[in-house]
C-alpha cells in the first residue's frame, strides 16, 4: 500500500448515531482524500471500510460486532481475489472498547477514538509499513481541529458545523465524558471561517454541533471569551446565511445571552432541542443532571417569553435504575405540560464504566418496555397536535432536495418539520412561503404560494 495521492482507492463509511458522528465521518473522508481515497456508497467496492460508532444507542457494541462479522467475510473474499480491505473502527465505542475490539475481531486494522481522527493518514501509512493493527484512543494535548484539512466537500443547503466537543457534566448514565473527553470549544474565528466555506459551497442553513453545545466558551474575535449566544450573533451577520440552529443543549447552560439571541436574532430558528431525561426530581438527582424539574420549567418559561412561537423537543430515559411508578408518572406529566413538538425516548440500558450501570436497583426489562410504549404514545399525541396546528397556515420552507415525485421539492420548516411541495427544481436552496394543506405523521404537505424567495 502506498500513500501516493495519485493512486485511486475507494472508502466506504458507515455512520452510527448522532449528527456529530455524521460531521466527523465527513471530516475523516476529507483527511483521507490526500491518500487517494474517494467515498463510495458500495461497501463491496471499497478498499477501506470505516465504521464510525456511537455509544449512546442501546446495544451499540453488539451491533458493531455483528457488522464486523460481515466485514470479516468481505475481507476474506477480497483477499482470496488478490485484493486488500482495510477495516477501521472509529468513534465512541472504539474509544471505550478499543482493546476488546482488537481481541474479539483481530482482522480489524485500525481502531481510533473521536479525538484522533486527524491522525488517520499517519495510521494508514503505519499500516502500510506493516506496523498494524493500529490502536489510537489517546486524548492528544493538541485540538484535532488544528490539524484537519479545511472543509471542502459541500454538504448541501443544510450543513453542520462542530463548534464544541466533550462534556464536563458526568451524568451517571452517559459515556460522553469518557469517550469524548473534557469540554473544548473552537475559537470563534475558526468557526466563522468554516461557516464561510460552507456558505460558499451552497449552505443556507447551518446547525452548530456539540455534545453540550450551549456550554460553548470559545475565544472570541474581540479577544474575549464568547458564549454560544455571542457566537450566533456573529454568524448571523454572514452574507447569504439564512438560518441557524444548534444541538444538543443542557438546561443548565441556557444563559441570559443565549435566550436573548432567540428573541433578537432573526436567523436563529424557533426550534430548540433541550433534553430533560425525566420529570422526576428523584430521578434527575440520581442521573446527576444538576437541575430540578422546577428549574427546567423556569427555563421553558424564559424561552417562551423571549420567543413565544418557539417549539421544543426533548430526550427521555425510561426505566432508569430505581424509577418508580410515581417517577414515571412525573415524566408523563412534563410531556403533557411542556407540549413538545417532538421528543426522543429510550429504555435505559447500562453503559460500561458509568455509575448507573453499577446500580443494584435495575428496573425489569418488561417494565421498561411497557413504560416506553406509554411514553411514546404520549409523545406521538403531542407531535400530532403540534403538526395539526399548522393546517391552513403559511410559513417559509427552505427547500433542500428533490422529492420522490416529479416536480417535488422537500425542505424544512422553521420548526424542523419536513415539508413536501410542488416547486421548480431551480428553487432548491431557496426559502419559499408555503401553505400547509395536509398533515402526515412525520411530515407536512404544502403548496408554494409565490415564487418570491423569503429572507
Amino acid at each position: 500500500m502506498t500513500g501516493d495521492p495519485r493512486v485511486s482507492r475507494k472508502l466506504h463509511i458507515k455512520t452510527y448515531g448522532c449528527q456529530m458522528n455524521v460531521y466527523d465521518s465527513a471530516r475523516m473522508a476529507e483527511a483521507l482524500a490526500p491518500l487517494g481515497f474517494a467515498v463510495t456508497d458500495a461497501p463491496g467496492d471499497a478498499d477501506m471500510i470505516l465504521l464510525n460508532t456511537c455509544h449512546i444507542r442501546e446495544k451499540a457494541a453488539e451491533k458493531l460486532f455483528s457488522d464486523l462479522g460481515r466485514l470479516r467475510q468481505l475481507k476474506a473474499r477480497k483477499a482470496g481475489a488478490g485484493g486488500t480491505l482495510i477495516v477501521a473502527v472509529a468513534g465512541c465505542v472504539a474509544q471505550a472498547e478499543g482493546e476488546e475490539i482488537l481481541a474479539r475481531a483481530p482482522y480489524v486494522d485500525l481502531v481510533l477514538g473521536p479525538q484522533t481522527y486527524h491522525r488517520l493518514p499517519e495510521m494508514v501509512a503505519s499500516l502500510a509499513r506493516g506496523r498494524g493493527p493500529v490502536l489510537d484512543t489517546e486524548f492528544p494535548p493538541e485540538p484535532k481541529f488544528d490539524f484537519l484539512p479545511e472543509t471542502r466537500a459541500p454538504q448541501g443547503v443544510a450543513a453542520y458545523l462542530s463548534v464544541q466537543e466533550g462534556c464536563d457534566k458526568f451524568c451517571t448514565f452517559c459515556v460522553v465524558p469518557y469517550t469524548r473527553g473534557a469540554e473544548f470549544s473552537r475559537p470563534a474565528a475558526d468557526v466563522a471561517a468554516e461557516a464561510r466555506r460552507l456558505i460558499a459551497a451552497g449552505a443556507r442553513e447551518i446547525t452548530l454541533l456539540g455534545q453540550n453545545v450551549n456550554a460553548y466558551h470559545g475565544d472570541g474575535q474581540d479577544g474575549r471569551v464568547w458564549g454560544l449566544g455571542r457566537l450566533i450573533r456573529a454568524l448571523a451577520e454572514l452574507p447569504d446565511l439564512k438560518r441557524l440552529r444548534y444541538t444538543t443543549s443542557h438546561p443548565c447552560d441556557m444563559d441570559a445571552e443565549l435566550i436573548a439571541a432567540h428573541r433578537e436574532v432573526e436567523a436563529l430558528m424557533p426550534f430548540l432541542h433541550l433534553p430533560v431525561q425525566s420529570g422526576s426530581d428523584r430521578m434527575l438527582a440520581a442521573m446527576k443532571r444538576r437541575h430540578t424539574i422546577a428549574d427546567y420549567r423556569r427555563t421553558l418559561d424564559r424561552l417562551r417569553r423571549a420567543r413565544p412561537d418557539i417549539a421544543l423537543s426533548s430526550d427521555f430515559i425510561v426505566g432508569f435504575p430505581g424509577e418508580s411508578e410515581e417517577d414515571f408518572a412525573a415524566t408523563l406529566a412534563i410531556v403533557r405540560e411542556a407540549r413538545f413538538a417532538q421528543a426522543y425516548s429510550f429504555k435505559y440500558s447500562p453503559r460500561p464504566g458509568t455509575p448507573a450501570a453499577q446500580s443494584a436497583d435495575q428496573v425489569p426489562e418488561a417494565t421498561k418496555i411497557a413504560r416506553l410504549k406509554i411514553l411514546q404514545d404520549a409523545i406521538d399525541a403531542g407531535q400530532r397536535e403540534f403538526n395539526a396546528s399548522f393546517l391552513g397556515r403559511s410559513m417559509p420552507v427552505l427547500f433542500e432536495r428533490r422529492g420522490r415525485h416529479p416536480g417535488q421539492l422537500v425542505g424544512r420548516s422553521p420548526y424542523q418539520q419536513w415539508v413536501h411541495a410542488q416547486a421548480p427544481a431551480h428553487h432548491q436552496g431557496s426559502a419559499l412561503p408555503a401553505r400547509i394543506v395536509a398533515v402526515g405523521p412525520n411530515s407536512l404537505a404544502g403548496e408554494v404560494e409565490t415564487a418570491e424567495v423569503m429572507a
